[in-house]
Protein backbone atom coordinates (compact mmCIF):
# COMPACT_ATOMS: atom_id res chain seq x y z
CA UNK A 1 0.00 0.00 0.00
CA UNK A 2 1.74 3.38 -0.97
CA UNK A 3 1.07 6.26 1.24
CA UNK A 4 1.62 9.79 -0.62
CA UNK A 5 2.81 12.32 1.96
CA UNK A 6 1.69 15.91 1.47
CA UNK A 7 3.69 18.70 3.02
CA UNK A 8 1.90 21.66 2.87
CA UNK A 9 4.74 25.09 3.64
CA UNK A 10 4.55 28.84 3.97
CA UNK A 11 7.22 30.37 5.18
CA UNK A 12 9.14 27.56 6.88
CA UNK A 13 12.12 28.66 5.87
CA UNK A 14 13.99 27.66 9.06
CA UNK A 15 12.57 24.13 9.36
CA UNK A 16 11.69 22.57 5.78
CA UNK A 17 14.90 20.89 5.14
CA UNK A 18 14.91 19.32 8.51
CA UNK A 19 11.43 18.01 8.28
CA UNK A 20 11.43 16.74 4.85
CA UNK A 21 14.76 14.97 5.53
CA UNK A 22 13.12 13.30 8.49
CA UNK A 23 9.57 12.07 6.30
CA UNK A 24 12.68 10.81 3.68
CA UNK A 25 13.04 8.10 6.72
CA UNK A 26 9.47 7.24 7.25
CA UNK A 27 10.08 3.79 7.32
CA UNK A 28 6.93 2.39 5.20
CA UNK A 29 6.68 0.01 2.49
CA UNK A 30 6.10 2.40 -0.15
CA UNK A 31 5.99 6.44 -0.13
CA UNK A 32 6.03 9.25 -2.46
CA UNK A 33 6.72 12.82 -1.23
CA UNK A 34 4.77 15.54 -2.52
CA UNK A 35 5.32 19.09 -1.76
CA UNK A 36 3.38 22.31 -2.07
CA UNK A 37 4.80 25.96 -1.35
CA UNK A 38 2.03 28.27 -0.88
CA UNK A 39 3.68 31.56 -1.74
CA UNK A 40 6.52 31.68 0.66
CA UNK A 41 8.99 34.61 0.74
CA UNK A 42 11.06 33.91 3.72
CA UNK A 43 13.46 31.71 1.55
CA UNK A 44 11.81 28.59 1.40
CA UNK A 45 10.80 28.30 -2.23
CA UNK A 46 14.84 29.03 -2.79
CA UNK A 47 15.58 26.34 -0.71
CA UNK A 48 13.19 23.68 -2.65
CA UNK A 49 14.34 24.57 -5.89
CA UNK A 50 18.00 24.52 -4.84
CA UNK A 51 18.72 21.81 -2.97
CA UNK A 52 18.26 18.31 -3.72
CA UNK A 53 16.06 16.14 -2.20
CA UNK A 54 16.10 12.39 -3.34
CA UNK A 55 13.08 10.88 -1.71
CA UNK A 56 10.87 14.15 -3.39
CA UNK A 57 8.70 12.69 -6.21
CA UNK A 58 7.32 16.80 -6.90
CA UNK A 59 7.44 20.13 -5.50
CA UNK A 60 4.64 22.38 -6.88
CA UNK A 61 4.76 26.38 -6.19
CA UNK A 62 1.82 28.59 -5.84
CA UNK A 63 2.32 31.97 -7.22
CA UNK A 64 0.84 33.40 -4.51
CA UNK A 65 -0.41 32.22 -0.80
CA UNK A 66 -4.04 30.93 -0.95
CA UNK A 67 -4.15 29.15 2.08
CA UNK A 68 -3.81 25.70 3.38
CA UNK A 69 -6.38 24.32 2.27
CA UNK A 70 -5.90 25.17 -1.31
CA UNK A 71 -2.16 24.33 -1.26
CA UNK A 72 -3.68 20.07 0.15
CA UNK A 73 -5.96 20.13 -2.80
CA UNK A 74 -2.75 20.84 -5.25
CA UNK A 75 -1.05 18.11 -2.76
CA UNK A 76 -3.94 15.85 -3.09
CA UNK A 77 -4.69 16.30 -7.15
CA UNK A 78 -1.05 15.51 -7.50
CA UNK A 79 -0.97 11.95 -5.30
CA UNK A 80 -0.35 8.76 -6.56
CA UNK A 81 -0.93 6.92 -3.82
CA UNK A 82 -3.67 4.21 -2.28
CA UNK A 83 -3.47 6.66 0.99
CA UNK A 84 -3.13 10.33 1.94
CA UNK A 85 -1.59 11.80 4.65
CA UNK A 86 -0.93 15.67 5.84
CA UNK A 87 2.31 16.66 7.24
CA UNK A 88 3.17 20.10 8.39
CA UNK A 89 6.71 21.60 7.35
CA UNK A 90 7.90 22.18 11.16
CA UNK A 91 8.52 20.27 13.92
CA UNK A 92 5.36 20.11 15.64
CA UNK A 93 3.97 16.71 14.55
CA UNK A 94 7.05 13.78 14.54
CA UNK A 95 6.59 12.24 10.68
CA UNK A 96 7.99 8.55 12.69
CA UNK A 97 4.85 7.79 13.91
CA UNK A 98 2.90 7.96 10.52
CA UNK A 99 3.49 4.34 10.67
CA UNK A 100 1.23 4.13 13.61
CA UNK A 101 -1.69 5.76 11.81
CA UNK A 102 -1.16 3.63 8.39
CA UNK A 103 -1.39 0.49 10.22
CA UNK A 104 -4.78 1.33 11.28
CA UNK A 105 -5.80 1.35 7.62
CA UNK A 106 -3.88 -1.38 6.25
CA UNK A 107 -5.39 -3.92 9.04
CA UNK A 108 -9.28 -2.95 8.03
CA UNK A 109 -10.28 -1.11 10.76
CA UNK A 110 -10.38 2.58 9.64
CA UNK A 111 -10.62 4.58 6.52
CA UNK A 112 -9.38 7.59 7.76
CA UNK A 113 -7.39 7.81 10.82
CA UNK A 114 -6.74 11.32 13.22
CA UNK A 115 -3.76 11.62 15.41
CA UNK A 116 -4.83 12.67 18.35
CA UNK A 117 -2.97 15.10 20.55
CA UNK A 118 -4.80 14.72 23.36
CA UNK A 119 -5.99 10.78 23.37
CA UNK A 120 -6.20 8.88 26.46
CA UNK A 121 -4.94 11.99 28.88
CA UNK A 122 -1.44 11.44 27.87
CA UNK A 123 -0.07 14.91 28.13
CA UNK A 124 0.22 16.07 24.21
CA UNK A 125 1.65 20.33 25.24
CA UNK A 126 0.47 23.37 22.86
CA UNK A 127 2.56 25.96 24.01
CA UNK A 128 -0.58 28.63 24.43
CA UNK A 129 -3.53 27.96 26.67
CA UNK A 130 -5.38 29.76 24.12
CA UNK A 131 -4.49 27.91 21.24
CA UNK A 132 -5.50 24.44 23.84
CA UNK A 133 -8.44 25.96 25.04
CA UNK A 134 -9.54 26.96 21.29
CA UNK A 135 -8.71 23.18 20.30
CA UNK A 136 -10.72 21.88 22.76
CA UNK A 137 -13.54 24.02 22.30
CA UNK A 138 -13.55 23.66 17.79
CA UNK A 139 -13.33 19.84 18.82
CA UNK A 140 -16.24 19.93 21.32
CA UNK A 141 -18.57 22.30 19.22
CA UNK A 142 -17.51 19.60 15.90
CA UNK A 143 -18.85 16.42 18.00
CA UNK A 144 -21.92 18.55 18.96
CA UNK A 145 -22.84 18.56 15.00
CA UNK A 146 -21.13 15.10 14.08
CA UNK A 147 -22.33 13.27 16.91
CA UNK A 148 -19.10 11.60 16.84
CA UNK A 149 -16.51 11.56 20.10
CA UNK A 150 -13.20 12.76 18.53
CA UNK A 151 -10.58 14.28 20.88
CA UNK A 152 -8.87 16.50 18.58
CA UNK A 153 -10.88 17.76 15.06
CA UNK A 154 -7.91 20.24 14.56
CA UNK A 155 -4.73 17.90 14.36
CA UNK A 156 -2.83 18.14 11.01
CA UNK A 157 -2.06 14.51 11.42
CA UNK A 158 -5.16 12.89 9.04
CA UNK A 159 -4.75 10.05 6.88
CA UNK A 160 -7.47 8.86 4.16
CA UNK A 161 -7.72 6.67 1.91
CA UNK A 162 -7.67 7.82 -1.36
CA UNK A 163 -11.18 6.75 -2.15
CA UNK A 164 -12.46 9.19 1.02
CA UNK A 165 -10.81 12.40 -0.82
CA UNK A 166 -11.53 11.47 -3.54
CA UNK A 167 -15.33 11.81 -3.15
CA UNK A 168 -15.14 14.77 -1.26
CA UNK A 169 -15.16 18.26 -2.80
CA UNK A 170 -12.89 20.30 -0.40
CA UNK A 171 -14.11 24.26 -0.59
CA UNK A 172 -12.25 25.76 2.10
CA UNK A 173 -9.19 27.50 1.08
CA UNK A 174 -7.71 28.38 4.47
CA UNK A 175 -7.77 26.42 7.97
CA UNK A 176 -11.27 25.88 7.44
CA UNK A 177 -10.36 22.85 5.85
CA UNK A 178 -10.18 20.81 9.33
CA UNK A 179 -14.06 20.53 10.32
CA UNK A 180 -14.43 21.02 6.57
CA UNK A 181 -13.04 17.74 6.22
CA UNK A 182 -14.51 16.31 9.40
CA UNK A 183 -18.10 17.04 8.64
CA UNK A 184 -18.15 15.90 4.76
CA UNK A 185 -16.44 12.15 6.45
CA UNK A 186 -18.61 11.82 8.81
CA UNK A 187 -21.90 12.45 6.77
CA UNK A 188 -20.42 9.79 4.34
CA UNK A 189 -20.32 7.55 6.56
CA UNK A 190 -16.80 6.45 6.46
CA UNK A 191 -15.02 5.05 9.25
CA UNK A 192 -12.97 7.50 11.56
CA UNK A 193 -9.93 6.35 14.23
CA UNK A 194 -7.87 8.34 16.80
CA UNK A 195 -4.78 7.55 17.60
CA UNK A 196 -2.42 8.98 20.28
CA UNK A 197 0.42 10.50 18.88
CA UNK A 198 3.41 13.17 20.33
CA UNK A 199 2.84 17.00 20.32
CA UNK A 200 5.74 19.69 20.13
CA UNK A 201 3.65 23.48 19.74
CA UNK A 202 5.08 26.33 18.76
CA UNK A 203 4.46 30.22 19.59
CA UNK A 204 3.68 32.52 17.09
CA UNK A 205 7.08 34.40 17.69
CA UNK A 206 8.40 30.67 16.69
CA UNK A 207 6.41 30.71 13.39
CA UNK A 208 2.45 29.50 14.77
CA UNK A 209 0.01 31.38 12.07
CA UNK A 210 -3.28 30.32 13.06
CA UNK A 211 -4.74 33.09 14.75
CA UNK A 212 -8.39 34.27 16.19
CA UNK A 213 -9.66 34.70 13.03
CA UNK A 214 -9.03 31.56 12.43
CA UNK A 215 -11.05 30.12 15.39
CA UNK A 216 -13.90 32.71 14.01
CA UNK A 217 -13.42 30.72 10.80
CA UNK A 218 -13.60 27.66 12.09
CA UNK A 219 -16.97 28.26 14.11
CA UNK A 220 -18.04 29.08 10.68
CA UNK A 221 -17.35 26.39 8.51
CA UNK A 222 -18.49 23.93 11.07
CA UNK A 223 -21.97 25.21 11.39
CA UNK A 224 -21.57 25.60 7.59
CA UNK A 225 -20.60 22.07 6.29
CA UNK A 226 -22.89 20.24 9.28
CA UNK A 227 -26.54 22.12 8.31
CA UNK A 228 -27.46 23.72 5.21
CA UNK A 229 -24.65 23.25 2.99
CA UNK A 230 -25.10 20.18 0.67
CA UNK A 231 -21.76 18.99 -1.34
Amino acid sequence: MKLSIIIPCYNEARSVREVIKRVERVQVPEKEIIIVDDGSTDGTREILRGEVFSGVKEIIFHEKNSGKGAALNTGFAAATGDVFVVQDADFEYDPDELPLLLALITEGKADVVYGSRFLNGIPRPIVSFRHLAANRFLTWLSNMFTNIRLTDMETCYKMFRREVVESINIEEKRFGFEPEITAKITRSGYRICETAISYSGRTAEQGKKISWKDGVSAIRAIVKYNTWHKD
